[in-house]
């Protein structure tokens, strides 16, 4: 299930990404563990691995659209999200701050790549093309990510150009990018017509860096423009095509919050079954203990659901048109339940390896800090969790019929992505019956179980649905969406699991957790000040216990210690 990069070879991918994959791996285990642990503790810019990058034409090879490809000669580019995941997952692997440099190139290259501006486009390929990084300048000081409140704000010149003032924050690569997508709006242009997209330049005179605002490895960075000049070619998008294109460049890019917690969870469990396993205490493996067995099974079959989640809605987004945007809703599941579901891996790892994990020379003590950044500072999750309510009518209770989504691991360029169009009607989109998933898999008792709990929230919804204050009442919401958040997770999980033949043990093993959690989300549920006695009785109706079977979970053990030694980074 798990990332190795001893014998990693993604196979079902064209010969020049595994190439690529491959020699990313390389780079970090040539380079060794030392000097990993060491440039993250001195907070040493990564100007090392942006040279690897740049040589290998890693960004170039992975982010330019198969339209704007410049060279005809090589091989072809396209912005293909299998692929892209892989790299993302690698990325997380070795450590957050070179997950973070690639991923703020994603976001900074939204808004062009879905701009008509062909100038824009093809500036933006030959900065790839000679190495360069971009960056995304949305969020302020005083507004974080509303882009309803900017203070960026373009004068007109007189000559059909603008002069921007203003200034960004918590802005990825502001340091070093090429290319910085800059939102703002006209001056004295009120509403949606005055939002402006443009693209800045890092090293124009005018572009002010402040500092880094983190304590980190990574540039996160404060910038301010003072009457920087913006040229009509500069233009990416203007009116609510600049508001649209923010949302959507969101819908991309923070797809890879998943992919990069899966990744630093992969790398932390090696680290920690070994150390577990390996460590005697009064005469035996710390691994004897039954409570050990329990978190390291628990943490081993949560980290096989975020992978097998992750995984399905990769082919969801790649075959995603204007006929069918259901991932929409898996994309702010990815960025909130994967990546805190990745959360609870660590803190599963880290009460069993206790001191271990704050010691400076492992990659432990990183991951501790850095996996709290994936669902609090790229995207808090009760902002993910009030858009999921968004489609919950729909997916319950009216489904449509779809053709089956295969799996998408062909060389293909996923160029809707950048023309989704208008960012609204959320609510009118419609999702297959989630029950087929579900169904194909009730011979395993756990997904059985867990499937008359799915069902139990419909009922709740038709016969208790919250009323008028309720509906206003984010906070008794908010643990709605956990209970729904939940019945999604299994379905793709299960979708997955059939395409991949997943193993029963793991799988239901997988799904006794679901039936936990979703027993711990109802106990919430009955708590809440706003919930009603007829509410509350649902709730505690709901707390269930999963199917007990020792052969089963001890055969998943035994997948938990085969990853004992399986990987050890080189020293």
């Amino acid at each position: 299930m798990l990332l190795n990069p001893h014998t990693y070879d993604p196979v079902h991918l064209d010969p020049e990404s595994r190439r690529l994959l491959r020699a990313t791996i390389d780079f970090f285990e040539e380079r060794g563990k030392k000097a990993l642990l060491d440039s993250y503790i001195d907070r040493a810019w990564y100007s090392d691995f942006l040279d690897f990058a740049a040589k290998e034409g890693l960004f170039a090879q992975f982010l330019t659209p198969a339209a704007d490809d410049p060279d005809e000669d090589g091989p072809s580019r396209r912005w293909d999200t299998a692929r892209n995941a892989a790299l993302s997952e690698i990325l997380g692997f070795y450590g957050l701050n070179y997950w973070y440099t690639w991923q703020v190139t994603v976001l900074g290259l939204g808004p062009v790549w879905q701009s008509a501006n062909q100038v824009a486009r093809t500036h933006a390929a030959r900065l790839l093309d000679d190495g360069h990084v971009m960056a995304f300048g949305l969020s302020e000081r005083g507004h974080g990510a509303d882009i309803y409140a900017t203070d960026m704000v373009l004068t007109p010149d007189g000559g059909g150009g603008f002069t921007a003032t203003g200034s960004k924050y918590y802005i990825g690569n502001g340091n070093v990018a090429g290319l910085v997508s800059v939102f703002g709006r006209v001056a004295g242009v009120e509403g949606p017509d005055g939002y402006v997209f443009f693209a800045a330049d890092s090293r124009h005179p005018t572009y002010h860096l402040a500092g880094n605002v983190v304590n980190s490895q990574m540039f996160v960075s404060e910038f301010r423009l003072d009457d920087y000049p913006v040229r009509e070619q500069d233009i990416l998008h203007t009116g609510k095509a600049a508001f649209d294109a923010a949302l959507n460049t969101v819908n991309v890019g923070k797809f890879n919050l998943c992919t990069a917690a899966i990744g630093i969870c992969e790398h932390a469990t090696y680290e920690a079954v070994t150390h577990a396993h390996r460590r005697i205490l009064y005469g035996n493996p710390v691994t004897a203990f039954p409570h050990v067995r329990r978190e390291l099974t628990d943490a081993y079959a949560r980290l096989a659901a975020m992978k097998l989640f992750a995984g399905r809605a990769v082919d969801y987004f790649r075959s995603a048109g204007p006929d069918d945007r259901r991932y929409l809703l898996f994309n702010p599941m990815t960025k909130m339940k994967v990546t805190t579901e990745g959360e609870k891996v660590i803190d599963l790892l880290w009460d069993v390896i206790a001191a271990k994990g704050f010691e400076a020379g492992t990659y432990f003590d990183k991951a501790a800090k850095d996996i709290r950044g994936l669902p609090k500072l790229e995207g808090t999750v009760h902002v993910n969790l009030a858009l999921i309510l968004k489609f919950m009518p729909n997916y319950l209770f009216h489904p449509a019929e779809y053709a089956p989504v295969p799996t998408r691991h062909d060389a293909a360029d996923d160029e809707f992505l950048f023309r989704q169009g208008p960012a609204r009607g959320l609510g009118q989109i419609r999702f297959h019956d989630w029950r087929i998933a579900y169904d194909a898999h009730a011979h395993l008792p756990n997904v059985a179980r867990f499937r008359t709990q799915a069902d139990a929230l419909g009922d709740l919804l038709r016969d208790h649905a919250p009323d008028e204050s309720q509906q206003a009442d984010l906070d008794f919401l908010l643990s709605l969406g956990q209970l729904f958040a939940l019945v999604v997770y299994g379905q793709l999980i299960l979708e997955q699991a059939g395409l991949t033949d997943l193993d029963d043990d793991l799988l239901d093993e997988i799904f006794a957790i679901l039936i936990r959690d979703f027993s711990a989300y109802a106990t919430e549920l009955h708590g809440k000040a706003a919930t009603t006695a007829e509410q509350a009785a649902w709730a505690l109706t709901q707390i269930v216990r999963p199917v007990t079977d020792e052969q089963r979970t001890g055969k998943v053990w035994e997948q938990v210690l085969s990853l004992v030694g399986a990987y050890e980074m080189r020293p």
